[in-house]
């Protein structure tokens, strides 16, 4: 657990640091071990020996939550279209995969950037949610993760536009040395970014935190 109370973190984060890129294989098997072994036990206890008092269900934002869940809802289910969920969450994934992989360059994510507001608006045009509400209705649970998963890829690609530089997993075809490796820019990208939604069609708003290191410094990963 945290320092804040009911917030547990699992995964390679729960107990180091680490360098720029932690994406392969041993970040992976952590997740999973701490995922299938430790998690269920540890929000057990914490559920058990916690007890939290029942929040109340009155307050102006409880109900305001509410009103936007069944507005999402019903407008879901309202469109009637003839393009399935999976088809455009598949085409949303294969855009991502091409222009925001691995490996990444300007023109790829501009033009996904283009590509996936044209999919958001086919999504809440043309999409067929079958399955009625108020019912055990898990394509109604589908379709409202592939519309949050519309935002969160367009925020991924504006993130990747925004790094010009290579680090770790953010890996910039521009920006290499000519023996391939990796080309950082610590003098203008060594911070860490939250970036806070701020609506659909209006641009998020990024807030930085400078990246100060007293005692070990900075230098360049080799994959060598």
């Amino acid at each position: 657990m945290s320092s804040l109370p009911g917030l547990f973190v699992l995964g390679e984060a729960n107990f180091s640091d680490h360098g720029a890129n932690r994406l392969g294989a041993s970040a992976l098997m952590q997740g999973l071990a701490d995922g299938y072994f430790v998690l269920p036990y540890t929000i057990g206890n914490y559920f058990v020996s916690a007890k939290q008092p029942k929040p109340s269900t009155s307050g102006a934002e409880f109900k305001k939550a509410e009103e936007d869940v069944r507005a999402f809802t019903n407008k879901l289910l309202s469109i009637k279209g003839k393009r399935t969920v999976t088809s455009l969450h598949r085409e949303l994934g294969k855009l991502l995969w091409e222009k925001c992989g691995m490996a990444r360059n300007e023109a790829g994510l501009k033009e996904a950037l283009k590509r996936i507001p044209e999919l958001r608006e086919e999504f809440w045009k043309n999409i067929s949610v079958t399955g009625e509400n108020g019912e055990f209705n898990q394509n109604l649970e589908y379709a409202g993760r592939v519309a949050d998963f519309m935002e969160f890829a367009e925020l991924l690609c504006l993130d990747a536009l925004e790094r010009r530089e290579s680090c770790g997993g953010h890996f910039r075809e521009e920006f290499q040395y000519p023996d391939g490796e990796a080309r950082r820019d610590d003098d203008n990208f060594a911070y860490v970014a939250a970036w806070e939604y701020q609506g659909v069609g209006k641009a998020p708003v990024v807030h930085k935190e400078s990246l100060v290191y007293e005692e070990v410094h900075m230098s360049t990963r080799s994959y060598k």
